[in-house]
């Protein structure tokens, strides 16, 4: 896929995210995706590894139930061949609680047939772990 198929595939999954317009980010989605948020999953029972379409917006599904996306702001977006990466400032407000966590993540995207087929997600997940307990883990 050319860049210009990348970048606005790419925009396109982040425009429809942002506009909880599901149905159309699904649409985007490959029905093969290999999908990885990295952090412990015992807080957030949605990281961890997704294989294909179904297994994915079910993790997404159980992300809207626990948090709202606030914010989330791109710092820069690079894009080489099928290949997007992106860093960004991300807010998220916690249902149960009203607490707001903020921190910073970095994307890592792969388009093909103009679909996600692969994503990575990486953030300091010490720190979101203690934004969503509200308190300083102690080791």
């Amino acid at each position: 896929m050319s860049e210009g198929g990348t970048r606005e595939t790419v925009r396109a999954l982040f425009d429809a995210y942002e506009k909880r317009d599901f149905s159309r980010f699904a649409g985007l989605i490959h029905d093969d995706i290999d999908w990885i948020i990295h952090g412990p999953m015992a807080v957030f029972p949605f990281a961890g590894l997704r294989r294909g379409r179904p297994a994915v917006l079910q993790a997404l599904a159980g992300m809207a139930l626990t948090y709202s996306l606030d914010n989330y702001v791109p710092d820069f977006f690079i894009v080489d061949g099928d290949r997007a990466a992106i860093m960004a400032d991300v807010s998220l407000s916690q249902r149960a609680t009203g607490r707001i966590l903020r921190f910073r993540v970095a994307n890592f995207l792969r388009i093909q047939d103009g679909k996600l087929i692969e994503f990575r997600e990486f953030a300091d997940s010490f720190d979101q772990v203690e934004q969503a307990l509200g308190r300083v883990v102690e080791l």
